[in-house]
C-alpha cells in the first residue's frame, strides 16, 4: 500500500505559519541588555505542572502537521523525543524553569520539517 501523502513538499505558506508559532512559543521576548531571547513555552513553564503541560498542545499540533505533509517517521520520532525532553525536564522546579529558556523544542521541530522540506526540494531539481 503506497501512502499519497509520501514525500509531499510543504507550501512555503504552511512553514511560515509554522515559524510563527516557533517564534512566539520559543523566541518572541528578549530579555533587554541581552540576546537571550524566549517565548510563552518558558513564562507558561513557570506555572508548576500546568504551564508545561498545556504547551504540549503546540508540539503536537507541529508533529500533527509534519504527519499531514508526509514527514518520514524517524523525523517525526526526533520530533516527538523533543517534545518529551521539554516536558519531563520542564516539570522539575527551578531546573525545568531554565532549561525551558534554552531548549526550544518547537523552534527545533520546525527546523527538523524545514530540512525535510529543503532536502526533498534538493531531491526535485536533480
Amino acid at each position: 500500500m503506497t501512502d499519497d501523502k509520501s514525500f509531499q513538499k510543504i507550501p512555503d505558506k504552511e512553514i511560515q505559519e509554522l515559524e510563527k508559532l516557533a517564534l512566539w512559543m520559543d523566541n518572541c521576548f528578549r530579555i533587554p541588555g541581552t540576546e537571550m531571547r524566549f517565548g510563552f513555552d518558558a513564562l507558561a513553564g513557570l506555572i508548576p505542572g500546568i504551564g508545561d503541560t498545556a504547551t504540549l498542545a503546540t508540539t503536537i499540533y507541529l508533529i500533527s502537521k509534519a504527519h499531514k505533509f508526509g514527514v518520514p517517521h524517524h523525523i517525526k520520532i526526533i520530533m516527538f523525543f523533543n517534545l518529551l525532553i521539554d516536558w519531563i525536564v520542564g516539570l522539575v522546579p527551578l531546573i525545568g524553569d531554565i532549561f525551558d529558556f534554552a531548549f526550544k523544542a518547537n523552534q527545533k521541530n520546525v527546523d527538523l520539517i524545514k530540512k525535510y522540506n529543503q532536502d526533498l526540494s534538493s531531491h526535485d531539481t536533480i
